[in-house]
């Protein structure tokens, strides 16, 4: 058995690991949690607002998949199987959220005057940094400002780069409706915005809380 480094330097194929984690090496799970922490997390951003909502989403999005691993049957990615189980969970909270809104007879207020928070551990000099910083906020504030089915295929596509066959998938919905949506998503955007929209650090799910997902959903299937 490889070493996990040496395993995940190695590039192996998703489908390469997951039978070996389905024969007993579960320690290889930990390379589909760090090649998959970042796609996830804003796929559930998109969802979700409460970051503590967002990292416990994720969290039973790989608990659920490592307990149904034996279904994932490769006729589609395994990106794609994990992402589709990622929205439901996150869908699965949202309807729960609206529950608790509608008993309390309040409707969600989110507050537009904050800029949302990003961890990024990275070092870079002031000037690009408060540059980059205040991009990536108002493109994010934007992308919060659109409806949910627009923003996920937003990210989807623009910031995750996915095919638009691969987010039909993730989303169960035809390629057609797929065109329809993102064009809309795009026509309410701001064309400043759209034009810094091909960077990928917004919703930046840092290295400490990229290790610190791995580490709980590890702990919690080596129990």
């Amino acid at each position: 058995m490889l070493p996990l480094e040496k395993a995940s330097s190695a590039r192996l194929e998703d489908e390469v690991v997951v039978r070996r984690v389905l024969s007993g090496e579960k320690e290889l799970f930990e390379i589909l949690l760090r090649r998959y922490n970042q796609t996830l997390y804003r796929v559930i951003r998109s969802y979700l607002r409460d970051e503590a909502d967002v990292e416990d989403a994720m969290q039973d999005t790989y608990l659920k998949a490592f307990n149904k691993l034996e279904q994932f049957q490769g006729k589609a990615a395994f990106s794609t199987w994990l992402i589709r189980i990622g929205i439901n969970e996150a869908l699965l909270r949202l309807r729960k959220l609206r529950r608790v809104r509608s008993l309390v007879s309040q409707e969600a207020d989110i507050d537009t005057g904050k800029m949302i928070q990003l961890p990024d551990t990275r070092q870079m000099n002031p000037e690009k940094e408060a540059i980059q910083v205040e991009t990536r906020q108002l493109l994010e504030k934007a992308i919060d400002h659109l409806p949910e089915k627009f923003r996920v295929i937003y990210v989807l596509k623009e910031v995750e780069g996915l095919k638009n066959e691969e987010i039909a998938r993730c989303l169960d919905i035809s390629k057609p409706n797929v065109k329809v949506r993102l064009h809309r998503a795009r026509t309410m955007l701001k064309e400043t915005l759209y034009r810094i929209s091909a960077s990928t650090e917004i919703f930046e799910f840092g290295n400490t809380r990229c290790d610190g997902i791995v580490a709980r959903v590890m702990q919690a299937i080596s129990s």
